[in-house]
């Protein structure tokens, strides 16, 4: 007969789960600490939502889940092995971020009727399906399958990243990997391209011990951030993480960051992509599926600027409905298009940022004229000059 542990495993790996791990419900004290610390330190401003009442209860599994006795952290890998067809210089490909538009020599190659798109970048994650309704998915399957199993009903509640415990926190207790030094949670077979879940339930199982490794001398991740976001091991300073800048961010991105992101509009994958663990990254058993359409299966990998820079509220939301990109909202969005386009420097892209200027979001606007400033030239300096003496607001 099966104990209740080996049931746990084999439902959580047949509802598509890579990883399975389970630590008991006891308080995360150390980890809790930490958390409340770097509040303090003030390295989670521009996160309202990330307050020490919330993470008072997410390291207490027992006011989430009374009687809780168990979490059982699950892992699922978004690696797939694929990599956009459309590549140019970016942070992280070889080429310093300086190099990268600061004389307009990288530019797209122009083409008749209009130019060559120009693209930006977008971290693997968002390449597929909205995680959150994935994770959330599979999880509720998986409980009920287990009810079914035991013929009896579970008491449980699930999570992912946008709940308040801490992931991390608990997928390192529960052995499903170790923290990396950029605060990452990294896995022998599947690197740190994971989703990351976790079930509080009354359920009493045996708990897996954390796992015997680290990350030794190795800083990779800490030199090739350009934006110096690892302040120290395991220190992230949220505000100068170029996820937080391109996605959580609402308002301006800093000047003098501006340049260090590259080409990156949606997140950053560089300390994930330079980690020596990801290079033998396992592929899921069964992936999540590509966010885009059947006949452009990548077509969340690099994104048209442009494009990005035209699109309505509404030409926005069928474009991107069910993946995470919806998370950044249309002139978030539409905002680092313009500082992609300046760091990227391509002289055919003045005229739209040119046009630009006029957006009804000062947000997008100020942007644009950052980035008519770095590409320069006289079309762009004119551009400039007339918009100062039209523009009202002083952002």
């Amino acid at each position: 007969m099966r104990d209740l542990k080996s049931i746990v495993t084999a439902h959580a790996r047949a509802c598509g789960f890579d990883l399975v791990g389970v630590t008991g419900a006891d308080d995360f004290v150390a980890d809790r600490s930490a958390a409340l610390e770097r509040i303090h330190q003030g390295q989670m401003e521009g996160l309202p939502w990330y307050t020490e009442s919330r993470v008072l209860r997410g390291t207490s599994p027992t006011e989430l889940l009374p009687g809780a006795r168990s979490i059982i952290c699950l892992g699922l890998s978004y690696w797939l092995n694929e990599e956009p067809e459309t590549v140019q210089p970016s942070a992280g490909s070889g080429r310093t971020v300086g190099e990268i538009g600061s004389t307009g020599t990288e530019t797209v190659p122009a083409r008749e009727g209009g130019g060559q798109p120009v693209f930006g970048r977008v971290a693997r994650y968002a390449w597929v399906r909205d995680y959150h309704r994935v994770m959330k998915r599979r999880m509720r399957e998986f409980v009920r399958s287990l009810e079914q199993e035991l013929d009896s009903e579970v008491a449980a509640r699930w999570y992912v990243d946008d709940g308040p415990m801490l992931d991390r926190a608990a997928a390192n207790r529960a052995g499903v990997g170790w923290f990396g030094k950029n605060t990452n949670i990294l896995n022998p077979l599947f690197g740190s391209w994971v989703f990351l879940g976790q079930v509080i339930t009354d359920l009493d199982l045996d708990p897996d011990p954390p796992l015997k490794k680290s990350c030794g001398d190795c800083v990779r991740c800490i030199v090739d951030c350009p934006t110096g976001a690892i302040v120290a091991p395991y220190v992230v300073d949220n505000t100068r993480c170029i996820s937080y800048l391109t996605i959580e961010n609402r308002g301006p991105i800093p000047p003098e960051l501006r340049p260090l992101i590259g080409d990156w509009v949606f997140g950053c994958d560089i300390c994930q992509d330079v980690c020596p663990v990801n290079r033998k990254a396992r592929v899921a058993d069964q992936p999540v599926p590509f966010a885009g359409p059947v006949d452009q299966p990548k077509s969340l990998a690099l994104l048209d600027l442009l494009e990005l820079l035209g699109m309505s509220e509404e030409d926005f939301r069928v474009r991107f409905a069910g993946t995470s990109i919806m998370r950044a909202k249309r002139v978030g969005m539409q905002r680092n298009a313009c500082v992609a386009l300046g760091n990227i420097g391509d002289v055919s892209t003045v005229p739209v940022l040119i046009q630009t200027l006029q957006h009804a979001e000062q947000l997008v606007r100020g942007h644009a004229a950052w980035a008519l400033g770095r590409i320069g030239g006289a079309r762009a300096d004119a551009a400039l000059a007339d918009a100062a003496v039209s523009e009202v607001d002083s952002q």
